[in-house]
């Protein structure tokens, strides 16, 4: 027996305390195991998460009878949260008072058993008195948070739904106390500057007798006993081919495997890689190197697969993660303001190629380091969570938390106040014990004269977004590597808003107001920065365009997120930018509606991540306008081969007659990029930008496109608009064919006469793979249509495309 049925488990609430005085609840309802109470209470009917209700008032029990051979077996909870007692047959078996810890205990069961867990109400324990803090943030609710080892999710009001996490959330298992099983597990695989693997293991064995023999990628040896009781061995497999994130390579993974006389253990897959901090020419810098090779690190801040139920398992992160991967994001953040994921997580990103800086589960907080009991418990925590992560080659980043030096800096208090033993001392020990392969930062962020100072180590970012700076500041304050940046209040599509909040429109409606997301205590919100940049770059006044067009307003919020997010990710990932990395806050939304996800809740894409789709791929081109200098067309090789490409520009007037063009044959080496300029292609002097203004304009949009030169199929586009008045593209052709190939896979071919801007596909059930994308003319632009999960086998496309700059729709089916 390895788990416990769903089914047999049910629930009851009760007066905080009730347990103390031998009352019983009498109101049980069933509850999934692992699950979480608001999760069990709304399969019920009696718990509504678009309107949550407190949780931590009340004590919750838990509570299963099982059957069952008689002896000695072992529980195993990977995850209570969080201050629980389990009772076995009227007897404590254990206690937790740290969500984040796994226990285990022995016990001899009868033939029938009944197995209690009693979560006790958290509300008196936020209220205690603890160590005084030098600083109180306002981030959650209760400074009591502080002292209590939980995750914040449901105590910070303006950022997620206050659900709290409260149940066994993670997984449950009884066996047999003789069942054979390893402990102590460490796996380390190393590559080489050389590039020669090694794989090094440890780990102690239960119940099973024998040598052990380890296994990898055809290397076999018998492991060796130590006078501890521990067995290693280490192995140098041959021929390995190096795991690199999905962008610059081959996620290559290997078995790794234990065979003890008759009997295998698989100890996981692991990839041989070697990571490197480069801290640039100045040593003030912040990235990584992989195997040697420079990676720009892209990507988003992960919320939660599933803040109802906490869930874990693979069907929860698969879709999620494959979306990220496809927007060609490398890099996820759990940042620590959430929660510890699965193994499940971090074996879906080793196979995708995609990297994981890990925050420790620490933010803003003074904690109580000098408490031996709340130090005790850390340490068991990271052990816990660090051994569930032996092996996994995408966990590249462990960081001490998420703005614990900036809360105390901002208030005013010196270095020697903010800093402190917990990132300084304690969890960099840890992570050097159990994952010394991976660079460990004391916080997120840290560097420079002061903590959030963007020139100097790892910034959260906020220049160009909440503090409303020109987009010309991403350039100005020289970013090194943004572990947060470009919050925005991101729009959903229209049949999104329309399916799960209906009725609801923008503006001050209570109902669309309360899934904006706003800092706690501030009197404005993300629609408020989305809409200063709706103003500035397309001159229009967000609040007359709210009430007296909402439709437009919708579509121009959709556009022009992505737009500020592709114009910054041009500056920081060109060849000249001192930036490494960056992280866009965040990934997916946490409830229905504009929430700073560039997923929506339900895992649809939102305008933005296509709009990043397009900024983060790994061959790449990209235009920034210096000015008097022109137009600088920058071209970037990630992938491990040399590509041979031709780069055509346009110069269009009135979006469709060519008044300049050029032309230029390039082979890019691998891992390489290199800076044009749109005079390199045209050969003589032609004022692209638009900046010198002699005379009227002569053309309102430059096309830019990289082919490939073999076959001509045209890889990237990308496009310039400068500071003149567009041309309408109202009286503009645009005709939608619909295609299906021998494989039974569905094109849309789009074609124009105009130029047409912010195209917008509506298909449902269906995902296009590009949306929200400008359309230039003379050519045909076929785009991808893939069927939701939901949708029936068979269904055929039906939908209809649009342009901001064009009046009307076309239909397709």
């Amino acid at each position: 027996m390895t788990g416990f049925s769903a089914a047999q488990w049910t629930l009851a609430l009760s007066e905080a305390g009730s347990a103390d005085t031998g009352a019983e609840p009498s109101d049980w309802v069933p509850a999934m195991v692992p699950g979480t109470v608001a999760g069990a209470l709304a399969a019920a009917g009696r718990y509504d998460p678009q309107n949550p209700q407190p949780l931590h008032d009340r004590d919750a029990w838990y509570r299963t009878e099982f059957d069952t051979e008689p002896g000695r077996y072992r529980l195993s909870f990977d995850g209570l949260a969080t201050i629980a007692e389990v009772w076995l047959n009227g007897e404590r078996l254990l206690e937790s008072r740290n969500m984040f810890r796994t226990y285990e205990a022995e016990a001899d069961l009868c033939a029938s058993n009944r197995l209690e867990i009693r979560f006790r109400a958290l509300a008196p324990h936020l209220d205690a008195r603890g160590p005084r803090a030098r600083w109180k943030p306002q981030l959650a609710t209760s400074q009591g948070l502080r002292l209590i080892r939980t995750t914040l999710l449901g105590h910070m009001p303006g950022w997620c739904p206050e659900i709290h996490a409260v149940g066994p959330y993670r997984p449950i298992r009884l066996e047999p106390a003789d069942t054979p099983r390893i402990t102590d597990k460490h796996v380390l695989a190393d590559l080489a500057p050389d590039g020669s693997a090694t794989l090094t293991v440890s780990l102690k064995l239960e119940n099973a007798a024998g040598t052990p023999v380890l296994s990898c990628a055809g290397s076999t040896r018998a492991m060796t006993l130590q006078e501890d009781g521990t067995w290693t061995a280490v192995l140098r497999p041959e021929d390995v081919t190096p795991w690199m994130p999905h962008t610059h390579g081959d996620p290559a993974l290997y078995d790794v495997s234990l065979l003890v006389g008759e009997r295998k253990f698989s100890l996981g897959r692991t990839g041989f890689r070697r990571l490197e901090v480069d801290h640039g020419a100045d040593g003030k810098g912040f990235g990584l190197k992989v195997n040697g090779v420079s990676v720009f690190c892209r990507g988003a801040v992960w919320t939660c697969a599933d803040l109802l139920n906490l869930s874990g398992d693979v069907d929860s992160y698969r879709a999620l993660l494959e979306t990220a991967r496809d927007a060609g994001m490398n890099m996820l953040r759990i940042g620590g303001t959430m929660l510890y994921e699965t193994r499940a997580f971090f074996d879906i990103c080793d196979e995708l190629g995609l990297l994981v800086w890990q925050d420790f589960q620490f933010a803003n907080y003074d904690y109580p380091v000098k408490d031996d009991g709340f130090i005790r418990e850390i340490r068991a925590e990271i052990r816990d969570q660090l051994a569930r992560t032996q092996g996994c080659p995408s966990l590249a980043v462990l960081c001490g938390g998420s703005e614990i030096f900036q809360q105390g800096a901002m208030m005013g208090l010196p270095e020697a106040r903010w800093k402190g033993p917990l990132c300084e001392e304690i969890l960099p020990e840890l992570a050097g014990r159990f994952r010394p392969d991976v660079p460990y930062v004391p916080n997120s962020p840290c560097g420079g004269v002061l903590p959030f100072s963007p020139e100097e180590g790892i910034a959260h970012y906020y220049g160009v977004g909440a503090y409303l700076r020109p987009l010309e500041d991403a350039r100005r304050a020289n970013v090194r590597f943004a572990a947060e940046c470009l919050a925005f209040s991101n729009i959903p599509d229209q049949a999104s808003l329309d399916a799960e909040l209906p009725g609801v429109r923008p503006g001050h409606d209570p109902r669309w107001k309360a899934r904006v997301p706003r800092d706690r205590g501030a009197g404005w919100d993300f629609e408020d920065v989305r809409d200063h940049y709706l103003k500035t770059l397309h001159g229009l006044d967000p609040a007359t365009l709210r009430f007296g067009d909402p439709d437009r307003y919708l579509d121009l919020g959709r556009a022009v997120t992505g737009e500020v997010m592709e114009q910054t990710f041009a500056e920081w990932r060109r060849p000249g930018s001192s930036c490494q990395g960056a992280l866009v806050w965040t990934f997916q939304d946490l409830a229905a509606g504009a929430g700073w996800g560039v997923v929506e809740a339900s895992g649809r894409p939102k305008p933005a991540c296509y709009a990043l789709k397009r900024a983060f791929r790994p061959l790449q081109l990209s235009l920034t306008d210096e000015g008097t200098s022109g137009l600088a067309l920058h071209v970037i090789n990630e992938r491990s081969r040399e590509k041979a490409v031709t780069l055509s520009l346009d110069c269009l007037k009135d979006g469709r007659v060519p008044v300049v063009s050029g032309k230029k044959e390039l082979l890019l080496a691998p891992h390489s990029a290199r800076t044009l300029n749109a005079a390199d292609l045209i050969g003589a002097f032609f004022d692209v930008t638009y900046a010198y203004r002699f005379g009227p304009p002569s053309h309102d949009v430059t096309v830019v496109r990289m082919q490939d030169a073999e076959t001509e199929e045209i890889l990237v586009e990308a496009f310039h608009f400068p500071p003149v008045a567009q041309s309408s593209g109202s009286s503009a052709e645009l005709v939608a064919a619909l295609r299906q190939d021998e494989d039974d896979v569905w094109w849309l071919d789009l074609q124009t006469d105009r130029m047409l801007r912010w195209v917008n596909i509506r298909v449902d059930p269906f995902r296009p793979s590009d949306n929200w994308f400008h359309l230039a003319p003379g050519r045909t632009r076929r785009i991808g249509l893939r069927p939701d999960p939901q949708a029936d086998a068979g269904t055929r496309p039906a939908g209809a495309v649009s342009a901001l700059n064009r009046a009307g729709t076309v239909a397709f089916s």
